[in-house]
């Protein structure tokens, strides 16, 4: 591909990131290059945001519902599973699903909260007072 043909399709990443590729110069040589995607990788990315914003709506109606506790949201809101909560928090995978269930989460100490809190970047505040 000539570097003058890469394409510059903008995806839902265009502002986090773009691919260094290898293309040929106008002397036919290969240089590299910068693309902000194309319009398959586009359509791929757009899906899979689409899919998240749904986990993300229906967390929130779990929560709104009281089937859920606001960890759950802030969960998916924050692109997390249960091993990558449990590295952030230190709290073990078995607690954290007990957590997810309301009457659980209401009693849960100020401390822990503060944990959940700082690992999805809100204040104690907002996660026990979700609004949804």
């Amino acid at each position: 591909m000539k570097k003058e043909e890469l394409p510059q399709d903008e995806s839902a990443l265009k502002a986090m990131t773009r691919e260094l590729l290898y293309v040929k110069d106008k002397e036919g040589k290969y240089t590299t290059g910068l693309s902000t995607g194309w319009e398959v990788k586009k359509a791929a990315l757009d899906n899979a945001w689409d899919d998240i914003k749904e986990r993300v709506e229906a967390a929130r109606l779990a929560v709104k519902n009281g089937e859920k506790s606001p960890v759950y949201y802030f969960m998916e809101l924050r692109l997390m599973d249960f091993p990558v909560l449990s590295g952030y928090t230190g709290f073990w995978t078995f607690n954290i699903k007990r957590h997810l269930k309301p009457s659980v989460f209401k009693s849960l100490s100020e401390k822990k909260l503060a944990v959940y809190a700082k690992a999805f970047d809100v204040t104690v505040e907002e996660l026990k007072n979700f609004k949804g």
